[in-house]
């Protein structure tokens, strides 16, 4: 038996009082109508994954639900519909499971108190039991019968009937919640939910049993709920890849310590050259100032990863079978959806500049005033392009590209999450985008790293901030032209895909780095003023090449 865990500072008289017993509690009008709002809505606001709280919650209800047993307990996977007062909602999947004092543990999560005819109790996150885990990989792996109509499980024939070992939480908790079975397979359990397949779950099956693409942990089984005539992904499982960590915290290891290098060997920054940008360059053409700066292997790796960058764009693009994934080419329906995304997010943003312009100071508020003056020539230029001339082709992409989706190996890179824009609906996420996307967003990446290694350590750095700043400046264009080298010549060798003329490459880099700039600035004058410097520098860079 579990060891039992003294909860403290309850209020028992306080806890609802349900006038039915766990087992049907789905099916009783007082559960339904009260848990959403009485004990749900104050456990939600507290959660990471929670994707409302600048929002101001309206009504909260249950839509759907999922009915699973064990030996030991009965659960429910239920789907939650958020109306917010803006106008909006979101949908969340959770799953609930009930237990007495004593059956709680160390590791249970409790969700709120609660009194059914069992006696009174806790509601807890079914994720955070072993037996609920373990019924669940059983569903996955065909072991047991799926109880529910509305409740499909998929797996890989490698897998179907293993027998279950273990089980763990992964980490901190994210924007999802990963368990991992067996140590051998990473379990992702969606959060938010959107009401039709996700991109993710469709993307990774779609990698790895039909392209055989390496570069993306394998599809190894899923969950899906049938709510009316929609799909829902609840789950996906792929195999565990062993890894250090991800691509950003590497990253911005090695450029702490470039930074602190430049410092020891008392470089003069201003004398540091730089290269046009998205200009191509072989790491051999790359100054010397630069190899000592950062290190050979630096180089070694921006370039690797912008092969496998390419790697991800062939196999996503060379199907010619499966509609969901053939190539296809710009028209005007996709260009006036391009700038309607533009214009939203850029006024959205200006109007955000206009409203905290006052809690910047320094070289922050001097670039935030020239958006709002350059904003008319900024917009003129995005948005006055001609979608005819156009040649390149649009596929499925990443479409949330950035160093922390990467995980690096001993020798390699591993892609993860194809779940998109945070910001999008699911059907944005499905539209097929120029893979130049995603390359820009990678970009954006690195020079976010490139600033943010200065900023989290003002104690370890004896140089002025304005001085590192140059640096990086300089830096993060040879890592455009060492990425866009390798990243064209692999496109280029493998004949899969058009990427258009030279002209239209910029461009379409220039748009997207503007539009995830434009969105970084966003987060960052609502959460924290301060590195809005990063984004607005990544603005003005790019707004000097029009």
């Amino acid at each position: 038996m579990a060891k039992s865990v003294k909860i403290e500072n309850h209020k028992v008289d306080k806890r609802p009082v349900f006038t039915c017993t766990w087992k049907n509690a789905l099916e009783s009008e007082d559960f339904l109508s009260r848990f959403p709002k009485e004990i749900f809505q104050e456990y939600i606001v507290t959660k990471r994954w929670y994707g409302g709280k600048v929002s101001t919650i309206k009504n909260i209800e249950i839509i759907d639900h999922i009915k699973l047993s064990s030996i030991q307990h009965n659960y429910f996977g239920v789907l939650i519909e958020i109306n917010y007062e803006e106008s909006f909602f979101q949908n969340y999947f959770i799953t609930l499971a009930y237990m007495l004092e004593n059956e709680l543990n160390e590791s249970s999560n409790i969700i709120g108190e609660a009194c059914f005819e069992e006696g009174k109790g806790y509601l807890v996150d079914a994720l955070f039991i072993d037996d609920f885990r373990e019924l669940w990989f059983d569903l996955t792996v065909g072991k047991s019968p799926t109880p529910n109509l509305n409740l499909s499980f998929n797996c890989d024939k490698s897998i179907e009937k293993e027998e279950y070992k273990s089980s763990r939480l992964m980490g901190v908790e994210q924007s999802n919640t990963s368990i991992i079975y067996n140590e051998k397979y990473v379990m992702k359990f969606f959060r938010r939910i959107f009401i039709g397949v996700n991109p993710d779950y469709e993307i990774n099956k779609f990698l790895t049993e039909q392209q055989g693409f390496k570069g993306t942990p394998a599809y190894r089984g899923s969950a899906n709920m049938a709510h009316f005539k929609d799909a829902i992904t609840l789950a996906l499982m792929q195999e565990l890849v062993a890894n250090k960590y991800d691509a950003w915290t590497y990253f911005n290891d090695i450029l702490l310590q470039a930074y602190q290098n430049l410092e020891r060997k008392k470089v003069d920054i201003s004398r540091l050259p730089s290269v046009r940008m998205f200009q191509p360059l072989t790491i051999q053409h790359v100054p010397h100032e630069f190899i000592d700066f950062v290190g050979l292997e630096f180089f070694m790796k921006v370039k690797l990863l912008a092969e496998r960058t390419a790697d991800l764009h062939i196999a996503l693009g060379s199907n010619n079978t499966d509609t969901h994934f053939t190539s296809t080419i710009f028209n005007e329906d996709y260009g006036v959806w391009l700038k309607n995304r533009l214009i939203y997010q850029v006024q959205n943003r200006l109007n955000a500049i206009e409203n905290n312009l006052h809690a910047l100071d320094g070289e922050a508020h001097e670039l935030a005033s020239k958006f709002l003056a350059d904003k008319k020539t900024m917009r003129n230029f995005f948005l006055d392009f001609d979608w005819t001339t156009f040649k390149g082709e649009r596929i499925r992409i990443h479409g949330d590209y950035h160093l922390g989706q990467i995980l690096v190996t001993d020798t390699d890179f591993i892609i993860l999450d194809f779940e998109g824009e945070p910001e999008s609906t699911i059907r944005d996420r499905k539209v097929k985008q120029p893979p130049l996307k995603d390359l820009a967003g990678l970009f954006r990446s690195y020079h976010y790293a490139i600033f943010a290694s200065v900023l989290n350590n003002p104690d370890k750095l004896a140089y002025k901030t304005e001085h590192l700043f140059e640096a990086g400046e300089k830096l993060f264009t040879y890592i455009v032209a060492v990425s866009m080298e390798a990243y064209m010549q692999r496109i280029y060798t493998s004949g899969k895909l058009n990427l258009g003329y030279i002209k239209e490459q910029e461009f379409i880099l220039m748009y997207h780095m503007t539009e995830k700039a434009v969105y970084e600035l966003g987060y960052e004058l609502n959460s924290r003023p301060e590195w809005a410097i990063i984004s607005l520098k990544g603005i003005s860079s790019i707004m000097q090449q029009v």
